[in-house]
């Protein structure tokens, strides 16, 4: 029987990853999916991970039809067994409603991959709709840390040096030190204080991973 599932934790916490490792799991099953995405810092339609694993996606803007494409898709001849939908909290609350017709009169699996609230701490509309409607909600396990060590549970948007409260629920950015806009992880403390890592006197600029490029 097909089900819903919303994967969610804060941001770092390997959602995209584990995306793409449900499309490539199904798939190595001899089973069909699509992928879809919305607003990913790799850029429109693809799937990226910071660990530096990536795919080529559908795009979901504000407009996009769920049932009509993948009905469309069936009608055409082709098989959609399961659906990987990364970013799903910006996702609008009328599509949310139709991956759950999907699933209830398709039976297609869908999964969802997303982040519960913004840097305000107020849950994103697609997020919200998905803790009403999913079969299964899952927290991920690769729970990041805020820089004071503690268990990171709130997103935090920097701007130009400075964390802010206010402002629209929507702004591309990612964890990068030098980005005009970034975002961190921080503990519910440190997020009430307003207290990213370099006002604590923490550089987190990360390590290079084995697998990156050697300097020229």
């Amino acid at each position: 029987m097909a089900a819903l599932t919303y994967f969610t934790g804060p941001m770092n916490c390997g959602k995209s990853t584990l995306a793409l490792q449900v499309d490539y799991t199904e798939a190595s099953a001899g089973r069909r999916g699509l992928l879809f995405t919305c607003f990913d810092r790799g850029g429109q339609a693809v799937i990226s991970s910071r660990i530096g694993l990536s795919a080529t996606a559908i795009e979901v803007t504000p407009t996009f039809d769920f049932w009509a494409h993948v009905t469309e898709e069936l009608t055409s001849g082709h098989r959609v067994d399961y659906l990987v939908c990364d970013e799903a909290q910006f996702y609008t609350e009328a599509q949310v409603d139709d991956l759950s017709r999907i699933v209830d009169e398709l039976d297609i699996d869908a999964s969802c991959f997303g982040i519960l609230t913004d840097f305000r701490t107020e849950l994103f509309p697609g997020s919200r709709r998905l803790v009403e409607l999913a079969d299964r909600i899952e927290m991920l396990q690769a729970r990041p840390r805020c820089w004071c060590g503690a268990p990171a549970t709130h997103n935090a948007r920097i701007v130009n040096g400075v964390m802010v409260v206010e402002g629209d629920q929507i702004a591309i950015g990612d964890m990068d030190a030098g980005a005009v806009v970034r975002y961190e992880v921080l503990c519910r403390r440190h997020h009430r204080l307003r207290m990213p890592s370099k006002l604590g006197g923490v550089d987190l600029t990360p390590d290079p991973l084995p697998f990156d490029d050697a300097p020229a």
